[in-house]
């Protein structure tokens, strides 16, 4: 008896039992139509036929399942009469495809002549109606095979392997700048076998620093041909594919594609191709001049992918991707454009894609908060606040889940600061509080009351996220209350004076900022320090040697003055100033007294000063004015019209925002100039470092001499 083959061994380890059940599976599938088919009017069996016109007689006296319990030693037939008909491998597989036919052609008739249970079939037991043959062998998985093969390689495979591979480089096409010309040439009346080549071409292109080079068929050696390739593929590619299938344009300006074009299943299956070959180079972008080509080339082709939701998506994501991280302006610009576009061309398609990939991409990559990034960072805040406001009400439902997050993030870590030290790290880090700013940002665009006035629209859904987020952010604030992270505080509560500038919702905000006043930051005599100031804008925590240093002292007073002077400019124009202040003034005053930071004493009378000037203002204003409190609508008229930057509290904000702007362009300026002695000094290093290396080689080569 030969010995049993290590494939057949296999199949019968793995795939056997999982064969038999399938064709037990079949079987009862096949008697269930049996039973269920309308008998012959001449009593003639209804099975379907062999191909000699009888059944056979091998197995007339067992079951499929019998045999298969008994191993494969096939049973002798019965003698006949008439000469054996010859079997081997192939006649029986002959009539499993009879029978397959067979199956397949009642099936037919069974449509036509019952539509109804066929219908029933078709919802309640779809295996019947897919039934497709089974080859044991086809169980084996190409992954099975693979693993085999390398258990049992040896040399001569290897040698093989080798071979193949080098004949696969020979058969290799080279793209010239020849072949590149004639493709141009032959774009302007394009075919698909055309279009094929060119993206394959493409592909192999981009990818021809990626280990899978040697997979394609074209080889890219020559850097003009390259180049061509590029920009012909990107520029008039699109242009091509649009003539074969022209997509049509609704009345509301969206492209779309038509189905009943008999081209539009092989262009689909050559830009599903075509897409890794975006994907690739919008990875790989280095320029602004590539990533705008490539973009726009995508969105030509935007109306093709929308069919292919995962493609669509990792395309999406790649481009948020590339605006997120790049410090090209010109190249966040062309991102953001993009995403822009395609998002008020398709927004039921895109839309919520773009939002949450955007959203996501954004906080991934804005841990690293300092005065080079915070540019990059404030840019994407501010183009994703404009794509919020395309559908505000999908906008609310992804915000609310959002801000919901950051609620109960918040809420774990007050339960977990009860228990452990580091609870409040979830919560007081960048990504934490850029996220807070980011929702303060879209509240405050899109819910301006003057903007829904002026378009006499209804309140817009994003109002109700308001309430939630200020909450959230009041809880983060004193979440711990202490000096060492009073940058985190001044950062937030800049947050929550956006918020109610442009919302036109009050805040109690001067709480807040007075509660600095009562530590012993303030209160406590300091020490002298040759530190640096600290920069509060691009930072939210202080190191522990700032804690009790005049230099900290100072920059903390620096920012209660400019904090209180931004929160009372709010309401400059109010009717109801002079009742807000005076609660403000009066608590100033009695700090002052026992103050004796001289410095911050006169800063403070100053603020006072410009806070009674105001009242005093408002005051001589409304003595004119005939209507009450209750009429809202006159209340909210009150000097409309009147330029808040003419107001006694209004000059004094003006005058201590450009005393900002000049120490924060000073600041900039020592770090470029920092930055520039540190890069000469490199520079420096590197070339003496080169010189003592040619010296040693010198040295080395006299004493081989």
């Amino acid at each position: 008896m030969a010995k049993t083959s290590k494939q057949t061994k296999k199949f019968q380890n793995k795939h056997l039992k999982h064969t038999l059940e399938h064709r037990k599976e079949v079987q009862k599938n096949r008697k269930k139509f049996d039973s269920r088919k309308k008998k012959p009017s001449n009593g003639e069996s209804t099975g379907p036929e062999r191909p000699n016109g009888k059944a056979k007689e091998v197995f007339e006296d067992m079951s499929v399942d019998e045999f298969f319990e008994g191993g494969f030693e096939v049973p002798k037939e019965k003698k006949s009469k008439k000469a054996p008909v010859e079997e081997d491998d192939e006649g029986s597989s002959s009539e499993e495809e009879d029978d397959e036919v067979a199956m397949k052609k009642n099936l037919k008739q069974l449509q036509d002549n019952d539509p109804e249970f066929y219908k029933y079939l078709k919802e309640n037991d779809t295996d019947l109606l897919d039934f497709e043959g089974v080859n044991p062998l086809d169980a084996v998985s190409d992954d099975e095979e693979e693993e085999d093969e390398e258990e049992i390689v040896d040399e001569e495979e290897d040698n093989d392997e080798v071979k193949s591979k080098a004949s696969t480089e020979a058969k290799k096409t080279e793209i010239t700048l020849e072949l590149v010309q004639r493709w141009n040439e032959q774009l302007d009346k394009p075919t698909m076998k055309l279009l094929r080549n060119v993206t394959i071409a493409f592909k192999a292109a981009v990818n021809i620093n990626n280990s899978e080079d040697g997979d394609y068929k074209y080889a890219v050696t020559d850097p003009k041909a390259f180049g061509e390739l590029m920009l012909i593929v990107l520029k008039k590619l699109p242009i091509s594919i649009q003539k074969l299938v022209k997509y049509k344009v609704n009345p509301q300006g969206v492209r779309t594609i038509p189905q009943k074009n008999p081209n539009v299943t092989q262009i689909a299956n050559i830009l599903k191709s075509h897409a890794s070959s975006f994907i690739t180079l919008l990875k790989d972008i280095t320029n602004t001049e590539t990533a705008a080509l490539v973009l726009i080339s995508i969105q030509e082709l935007f109306p093709y992918y929308l069919s292919h939701r995962r493609l669509l998506k990792e395309i999406i994501n790649c481009v948020v991707n590339v605006w997120s991280i790049t410090n090209e302006v010109d190249t966040q610009i062309a991102t953001f454009a993009f995403l822009n576009n395609i998002s008020r061309e398709f927004p039921k398609s895109v839309l919520e894609t773009v939002l949450k990939s955007s959203y996501t991409a954004f906080l991934q990559n804005c841990r690293k908060t300092n005065i080079h990034t915070m540019p990059q960072i404030n840019f994407c805040k501010n183009s994703a606040t404009e794509l919020f406001g395309l559908d505000e009400t999908l906008s609310y439902q992804v915000g609310f889940e959002y801000v919901r997050q950051l609620a109960i993030h918040l809420r774990n870590s007050i339960n977990a600061t009860s228990n452990a030290k580091d609870g409040f790290k979830t919560i007081y880090n960048w990504q934490y509080c850029h996220s807070l700013d980011f929702w303060s940002r879209v509240v405050a665009k899109h819910c301006n009351p003057e903007q829904e006035l002026k378009h006499k629209s209804k309140e817009s859904p994003l109002r109700k996220l308001i309430y939630p987020l200020v909450q959230v952010t009041l809880g983060a604030i004193r979440l711990i209350p202490t000096a060492q992270f009073f940058p985190l505080r001044f950062y937030l509560i800049r947050s929550l004076i956006r918020i109610s500038q442009n919302t036109g919702v009050f805040i109690p905000i001067f709480p807040l900022i007075s509660e600095i006043l009562t530590s012993t930051i303030i209160t406590k005599s300091p020490k002298g320090s040759n530190l640096n100031p600290v920069d509060f804008d691009h930072n939210i925590k202080v190191n522990q040697a700032y804690l009790g240093t005049r230099i900290f002292q100072e920059g903390v007073c620096e920012q209660f003055i400019e904090l209180s002077g931004e929160f009372f400019g709010l309401y400059s124009k109010s009717i109801a100033f002079p009742e807000l202040a005076t609660p403000a003034i009066l608590s100033l005053r009695r700090f002052i007294k026992k103050s004796k930071n001289s410095k911050f004493n006169k800063q403070l009378q100053q603020l006072i000063e410009k806070l009674n000037a105001n009242a005093v203002f408002i005051t001589s204003k409304r003595s004119n004015i005939e209507y009450g409190p209750s009429n809202k609508s006159q209340v909210q008229l009150f000097l409309n019209d009147f330029p808040w930057e003419k107001t006694p509290l209004g000059q004094y904000n003006i005058v201590q925002r450009q005393s900002k702007e000049e120490k924060l362009r000073i600041i900039r300026e020592s770090l470029a100039e920092d930055e520039k002695q540190k890069a000469a000094a490199k520079k420096r290093q590197d070339e003496e470092d080169e010189e003592d290396e040619d010296i040693d080689m010198e040295d080395s080569a006299d004493e081989s001499d």
